[in-house]
């Protein structure tokens, strides 16, 4: 290999050229997925209806057709596919999946009719310079479950069909020529990222043997953590969302054998056993993760103490930062066996964010974050096309001086689902 990209932030507090300091973007300031579009304007990819998906029911929450956005490649990359799965949360009891039931989360009838590619979906070479002429494919998320679940509440009317959604969209692509992919990456964000881990080796599994085949999560890696009131208040809502939808049956069996239901949902006991080569991007401190739906929510700190911390990282507290520092170590004990195989990717970088591979800004531009100058596009491609061995894992916050930190602004109106 022509280089060797392995920056073991956890044996070293701060690594050499480090530099303290950092800049926020305000997520009230911005569009297109929180942030300001600049140069040419965005590609907009219209929304396709799987037909077939009805008759294998194959639905969405409130038994509408699911759908996706494909612009096809051209020219070195017409071969080639990148399947996104679209995150947005989870719902884990009858009331939340009602309301997520009247949303673009639960229903086709609320979804945009046209999505912007960009990020790692651009098709421009200046903005995604590995994968601009492949085809990219956004599938829509409206299970609630991240692709997994199977079954059906009669009384609310409410179809838990997540695992036949996968099945059909994957159906529907392969006929349109994905079959005959030599090159294929299996991607998604957030409660995507979640669900790429787990249908990673059934998406491998789709082609022959003469196919390259790899998965990408981003921010995925949710931790079974404790939360600021001592308490596991992610367990406690992934068990909702595992009983309702009927997960359990879509887990993998080498998890199921040896753990519950539950804990198999959480990424970090089935990372080491996928077969598929798998990249891991992730930051250390990923703000939905820790400071809004987990270890600091309203039920965890109902008096307010974590509310500016969780609204701008800058205005946290030096015993905040030592509790999320040890959040960072918990990810990094995770990803210890992970990081054994070398077939495995990892950019865990120390920015308070959330989906990195969607963002423009984050993804690839002039001031895009990075890790010893290596910014999250090149290492993705790195490791992809198997030029570098790419496990790069930041120093501790605040050291680095590139990152792009979201910044919560209060809202008079209520927020939409994740």
């Amino acid at each position: 290999m022509k280089c060797f990209l392995w920056a073991l932030g956890f044996l070293s507090p701060l690594l050499a050229g480090c530099a303290r300091g950092f800049g926020h973007l305000n997520l009230t300031e911005v569009a297109f997925g929180g942030q300001k579009i600049t140069g040419r304007p965005p590609l907009f990819v219209p929304l396709t209806l799987i037909q077939s998906a009805a008759a294998k029911g194959a639905v969405c929450i409130d038994g509408s057709l699911p759908g996706y956005h494909l612009h096809r490649g051209y020219g070195a990359g017409a071969n080639s596919w990148i399947v996104q799965l679209e995150g947005g949360g989870w719902c884990n009891d009858i009331n939340t999946c009602l309301y997520r039931k009247k949303s673009r989360r639960g229903s086709s009838y609320y979804m945009e009719k046209q999505l912007p590619f960009i990020g790692i979906l651009s098709n421009k070479p200046e903005e995604n310079p590995n994968f601009y002429n492949w085809n990219r494919v956004k599938i829509r998320y409206c299970d609630g479950a991240s692709f997994l679940g199977e079954g059906y509440n009669g009384v609310a009317g409410l179809f838990f069909r997540g695992q036949r959604i996968w099945l059909a969209a994957m159906e529907e692509l392969m006929s349109m020529g994905m079959r005959h992919a030599n090159q294929a990456l299996l991607t998604g964000c957030s409660a995507g990222g979640l669900a790429t881990i787990h249908h990673c080796d059934g998406f491998q599994a789709l082609f022959s043997g003469n196919t390259k085949v790899k998965c990408l999560a981003d921010a995925g890696l949710f931790l079974d953590a404790v939360d600021v009131a001592g308490r596991r208040t992610l367990r406690s809502f992934f068990g909702g969302v595992v009983n309702l939808h009927g997960v359990a049956g879509n887990l993998p069996q080498t998890c199921i054998s040896r753990l519950n239901p539950t804990l198999c949902f959480f990424p970090q006991n089935v990372i080491s056993t996928v077969n598929t080569p798998l990249f891991l991007l992730n930051t250390a401190y990923d703000v939905w993760q820790q400071l809004q739906e987990s270890l600091a929510t309203k039920q965890a700190d109902p008096h307010g103490y974590w509310e500016e911390c969780k609204m701008n990282n800058a205005k946290c507290n030096a015993g905040q930062i030592q509790f999320l520092q040890g959040f960072r170590n918990e990810m990094l004990n995770v990803v210890k066996s992970f990081l054994t195989s070398p077939k495995n990717g990892l950019f865990i970088n120390s920015c308070f964010a959330h989906c990195q591979s969607e963002r423009q800004d984050t993804w690839f531009g002039s001031n895009s974050p990075t890790i010893r100058n290596q910014g999250i596009a090149k290492s993705v491609g790195d490791w992809y096309f198997d030029r570098c061995w790419v496990k790069e894992i930041d120093c501790p916050y605040p050291c680095d001086s590139t990152c792009h930190h979201l910044v919560k602004r209060k809202k008079r109106h209520p927020p939409s689902l994740l």
